[in-house]
């Protein structure tokens, strides 16, 4: 096997793979006997025309690509690790020199992961989040659990109000003239909600059942259909009905009704430590992410764009998850909004810069520190995963690669040293 790495731009390398004749004798044994079935050979059954003869058939070289793709995974392999690459792409191989006598020589380029200088990891200078539970979250979390229980009443005796839902008729004009999809009858608008174009719904308020309303608001510049960004325009909008919520009394028999709890005062207990457990998760990965970010500022990398495209990839796979699990498809969300992926793309292009990036520094440091999961942790968190999915271990095991499982948990150990090791505030 070849030792010399020519280092090329952009994380591109070029070394030579070399294979043994006898190495190469065997893969080309291989291939025959894996073809041998496909030939047709005057004079000999199917799959019984001995090698020799097909090769003077067709040529020395006849087995030559499948013999080169039987050897070549073990070869490539056992290169990258004796060379200590890690490539992130597909390499580009070529034929340097093949022969039965002396075996196969083949050319690879690759794209290989960048390197890069870290830069101080240890007395990073961090501010801990302020995770004390206030009244107002206790009250905020109190409210939400009042409007889940509130009752729909009908409301007849007065105008309009912040945060009732009006059944209305609308039209939209622009320029005196009426616009495709600005047309609506017995539509539910929540007023409050944002769900209609900015300064809508505020219009509204104030508006009797039966009054006609003319509403003035502007397209936004960036609004998906072209026809009408920036553009102004006039609503006619008649109220049909109002409805409100009525909301039930924040008192023991409330809290009764919508929990375990007896009393209002437990129930509220039980709030705090819930938002005191969250705001402590949530503020621990703020931490993280502030001395990441002061680690990533200061450090001078160039990703190759492989990388990037290919956390592109995950990120909209896990938006079009999002969409799946709101009801909804990726196409379907390009068409609202009038975008093309190529742009989606491009909108998600320095996330996963940034996450690539990150990811990178977080291995770097932890190949510099040694640091690695322990037999007993790993086991851990097969344990741990086989309770999140009820799965056996053995079958978590079969599916998730040990490698992996330490990865993941070397990265985890690697953020947790920063902490420890960082000025916080």
């Amino acid at each position: 096997m070849s030792t010399q790495v020519e280092k090329l731009e952009n994380s591109a390398v070029s070394f030579e793979i070399a294979i043994s004749a006898e190495e190469f004798e065997a893969a080309v044994e291989k291939a025959y006997r894996k073809n041998i079935g496909r030939m047709k050979v005057q004079g000999f059954r199917p799959g019984k025309a001995p090698r020799a003869i097909v090769e003077k058939m067709y040529g020395e070289g006849a087995f030559y690509d499948d013999a080169i793709n039987i050897a070549l995974p073990a070869a490539y392999d056992k290169t990258v690790e004796e060379l200590e690459l890690s490539p992130v792409d597909r390499p580009e191989i070529d034929v340097k020199e093949i022969s039965k006598e002396s075996g196969v020589v083949l050319t690879v380029k690759v794209t290989v992961k960048p390197e890069f200088t870290l830069a101080a990891y240890i007395g990073v200078k961090a501010k801990r989040p302020d995770t004390a539970v206030t009244k107002e979250d206790i009250n905020t979390e109190l409210s939400a659990m009042q409007n889940r229980n509130g009752r729909s009443i009908t409301v007849t005796d007065r105008a309009v109000m912040d945060g009732d839902t009006a059944n209305i008729d609308f039209e939209g004009f622009v320029d005196s003239v009426p616009f495709e999809g600005g047309k609506g009858e017995a539509f539910d608008l929540k007023i409050g909600s944002g769900q209609f174009i900015p300064g809508f719904e505020e219009q509204l308020i104030g508006a009797s059942i039966g009054d006609t309303v003319e509403v003035k608001v502007d397209f936004p510049e960036e609004y998906h259909a072209e026809n009408l960004a920036g553009k102004p325009a006039l609503f006619k909008v008649t109220v049909n009905s109002i409805t409100a919520v009525q909301l039930p009394e924040l008192d023991d028999e409330f809290a009764k009704d919508v929990s375990e709890f007896d009393t209002l005062d437990e129930l509220k207990a039980d709030l705090s430590a819930k938002i005191s457990e969250r705001k402590e998760k949530s503020g621990k990965t703020e931490l993280e992410n502030q001395i990441l970010e002061t680690i990533a500022k200061d450090t001078k990398m160039e990703i190759p764009e492989v990388m990037i495209n290919s956390q592109i990839d995950l990120l909209i796979r896990d938006f079009e998850m999002q969409m799946r699990y709101q009801g909804a498809t990726l196409d379907a969300y390009l068409e609202y909004t009038g975008m093309s992926i190529e742009e989606m793309r491009e909108q998600f292009k320095e996330r996963a810069e940034g996450q690539v990036k990150t990811s990178l520094i977080i291995e770097a440091i932890g190949k510099a520190e040694n640091i690695k999961p322990a037999e007993d942790e790993i086991s851990a968190e097969y344990d741990r995963l086989a309770k999140l999915y009820n799965m056996e271990a053995d079958k978590i095991r079969e599916n998730i690669k040990e490698d992996d499982i330490a990865d993941s948990l070397a990265s985890s150990k690697t953020v947790e040293f920063l902490v420890e090791n960082a000025k916080i505030k």
